[in-house]
């Protein structure tokens, strides 16, 4: 049965809600039932292959490259928003465990919003990465190496760590006095906040400056790197060099339009929110922390040569 702490008087607070409550499309719950297998499918396929493309960097000496290190950190953070999210969307689905404790609904919160960032930041060094390559082939190796990487990943770590920490503290040192019932699958900080009976527009102005800083630098920054590569690429004047050249940036390029579409459209449907039902973006929610995680692995499996072999040696091991 649903629970909602209500007040005990206008001006004394109740005691502080200990848990939340995830209703999962508030307007049709009914799609939870077909959408739990599909979505199970999708999990399994996106834990499975980033697994296996983690394990074939692993293994295989000829992938210890730090292009394929930067790869490994991408799959990595894929994996953590996957089992971050999923688990619980599933359990509600099939168990109809709702409840989420106030701790571990900040703390998805804050996985949430910096994994997201982290895996925008890891695309802007992949893109800093592929730009070496094409324009600066001959300092390609004493510039990218594992040492690079190392310091790239710590720098992941703790710009996004520590830009999206006070996400949650703030969302968490609100008064929470009326209703604990979270209309969404997952605790994203509006959801949440806007339970509390305080003021959230320092709440969701941070989250909103830090979010569009972040992504926005690392989408500029992106742009820009593909824009060199382009104007580098159009110099060549070797028959088939450019497009060589412009194929070791497929596989990634892809992932940036997909990951930016993705998010882009999950971006409009919010602002649209009046004009669009409260589920549309609900499930637009739970697909972005889903498909990106399936489908970035497949994508450079299949065009990546390198990947391709060291997969297939890996499976006649098995």
């Amino acid at each position: 049965m649903i629970r909602i702490h209500y007040m005990a008087s206008p001006s004394n607070y109740s005691a502080p809600v200990s848990e939340f409550l995830l209703i999962c499309f508030p307007n049709y719950q009914s799609w939870q039932h077909w959408l739990s297998l599909p979505l199970s499918l999708l999990f399994l396929l996106a834990m499975g292959a980033n697994a296996t493309l983690l394990i074939t960097i692993r293994l295989e000496a000829s992938l210890h490259e730090p292009v394929y290190y930067l790869l490994s950190l991408l799959s990595l953070l894929d994996m953590v928003l996957c089992l971050t999210v999923i688990p619980k969307v599933l359990a509600i689905f099939w168990f109809d465990l709702r409840s989420i404790s106030f701790f571990a609904c900040f703390l998805q919160m804050f996985i949430m919003n910096c994994f997201l960032a982290m895996e925008s930041c890891t695309f802007m060094i992949m893109a800093y990465d592929r730009y070496v390559a094409i324009c600066h082939p001959l300092r390609y190796p004493s510039i990218i190496t594992g040492q690079f990487v190392a310091r790239a990943t710590i720098f992941v770590v703790a710009r996004n760590g520590l830009f999206f920490l006070p996400v949650p503290i703030l969302s968490a040192k609100l008064r929470y006095c009326a209703e604990n019932i979270i209309k969404n699958c997952i605790c994203t900080n509006l959801s949440v906040s806007k339970l509390s009976c305080d003021d959230i527009t320092f709440n969701r102005l941070y989250q909103f400056v830090a979010g569009w800083t972040l992504l926005g630098s690392d989408l500029i920054l992106i742009i820009l790197s593909y824009s060199f590569i382009l104007k580098a690429v159009l110099r060549i004047k070797a028959e088939g060099a450019a497009a060589k050249a412009l194929s070791t940036c497929g596989s990634h390029f892809i992932l940036i339009l997909f990951f930016s579409t993705v998010l882009l459209v999950l971006v409009i449907t919010n602002l649209a929110r009046k004009r669009i039902p409260l589920d549309v973006p609900i499930l637009l929610n739970i697909l972005h922390h889903l498909i990106p995680p399936a489908l970035n692995p497949i994508v450079y499996g299949v065009r990546t040569k390198e990947i391709r072999q060291g997969i297939q040696q890996l499976l006649r091991r098995l």
